[in-house]
C-alpha cells in the first residue's frame, strides 16, 4: 500500500461539457491514508475465497445442497455473475496478476474486511486518482494517452496489473482496466452538499463508517464506481467521472462500435482497498 497525504484538493469537475452528477467542483480536505497500489488481483483473491468457503463460487452439486447453499454467498450478494470467468474456484490459467473481476460490493467488502482494511471513499479515490494534479482530466494530465492507459475498443481481455505507468502517488491501473468499487452510497447530486471534511455520500461521522463496514451484508442502495474499465472510452476513464450501481452487480455493460455493427461488451468491475490507522483489524476479521 501507499501513503496519500492528508489535504485539500478540487473534487469533481467544473467542465461546461460535464454531467450534472459530477458537479459542481468542490474542495474537500481528506485525512492521510493508505490506498492499494494495484487492483486486488486473482491469486489475492483465492487467498481470500480458500480462507473463507462461502463467499467462492458452490459447485452444481453444492448448489442442490441446501445446508451448503443456505452458508454461501450463492444467490445472495450478487447478481448471477459472480467470478464468471473463474473455472470453479480457481481462476485462469496465467491470470493470477489480472485484477479479480465480476466482483460484486458485498464481495469486495468481504475481502477487504478480512483483510483488515476497507474500502476507499469516494472521496478518497478521486484524491488518490488525481496523484496531486490540479484541474486536470486524467491522472497523468489533461489530454488522453493510451500510453498510460489499457482501455479503448480493441481491447478484449484484462490485463496484468502494473503495467502501465503509476500517478504521482505511485498508484497503477487506478483508470481503465476494471471499474473500482468505493464504500459510498450513490447519491447523484452529492457534491452539491458534500462536507468540506472527509465526505462519505449516505453518512455523517467516522462511526457511521465503522458501522457500516460491520454491517455491510445490511445494505441494498446503489454504490459508487470509480475509473471506467478496459471497455471504456476516453471520458469514463478520466478522474472526475461516477457511476452509481446495485451492489449486487459484477457487471456493467457498455456499447460501443466493433468494425461495422454494436456490440454489447461487459465491461468488468473489481476494486482495491484503502486502510488508516484507525482501523483495528481484529473488529474487522469476522471470519
Amino acid at each position: 500500500m501507499l501513503l496519500i497525504p492528508a489535504g485539500e484538493f478540487q473534487m469533481g469537475s467544473n467542465n461546461e461539457r460535464a454531467k450534472v452528477r459530477k458537479k459542481p467542483a468542490c474542495k474537500v480536505y481528506v485525512d492521510a491514508f493508505y490506498m492499494d497500489k494495484y487492483p486486488v488481483t486473482n491469486a489475492q483473491y483465492k487467498v481470500f475465497i480458500d480462507a473463507n468457503p462461502r463467499w467462492g463460487k458452490p459447485s452444481k452439486r453444492d448448489e442442490w445442497n441446501r445446508v451448503k447453499k443456505i452458508l454461501s454467498i450463492f444467490g445472495k450478494y450478487h447478481d448471477g455473475n459472480y467470478l464468471k470467468h473463474w473455472h470453479g474456484n480457481n481462476f485462469p490459467v496465467g491470470k493470477d496478476d489480472h485484477p479479480v473481476t465480476h466482483v460484486s460490493w458485498y464481495a469486495a467488502m468481504a475481502y477487504a474486511q478480512w483483510a483488515g482494511k476497507r474500502l476507499p471513499t469516494e472521496a478518497e479515490w478521486e484524491k488518490a486518482a488525481r496523484g496531486g494534479l490540479k484541474g486536470q482530466k486524467y491522472p497523468w494530465g489533461n489530454l488522453m494517452d493510451s500510453n498510460m492507459v489499457f482501455c479503448g475498443k480493441d481491447v478484449g481481455k484484462t490485463t496484468s496489473v502494473g503495467k502501465y505507468p503509476p500517478n504521482n502517488y505511485g498508484l497503477h491501473d487506478i483508470v481503465g482496466n476494471v471499474w473500482e468499487w468505493c464504500v459510498d452510497e450513490y447519491v447523484p447530486n452529492f457534491y452539491s452538499s458534500a462536507p468540506v471534511r472527509n465526505p462519505v455520500a449516505g453518512l455523517s461521522t467516522k462511526k457511521e463508517l465503522e458501522l457500516l463496514i460491520f454491517n455491510f451484508r445490511n445494505v441494498s442502495t446503489d454504490r459508487v464506481l470509480r475509473g471506467g474499465s478496459l471497455f471504456t472510452s476516453s471520458e469514463p476513464i478520466q478522474t472526475a467521472i461516477r457511476r452509481g450501481r446495485s451492489p449486487l452487480l459484477t457487471v456493467v455493460y457498455s456499447t460501443k462500435l466493433v468494425t461495422s455493427h454494436s456490440t454489447r461488451f461487459a465491461a468488468n468491475i473489481g476494486f482495491r482497498c484503502a486502510w488508516d490507522t484507525r482501523l483495528k483489524s481484529n473488529f474487522y476479521n469476522l471470519y
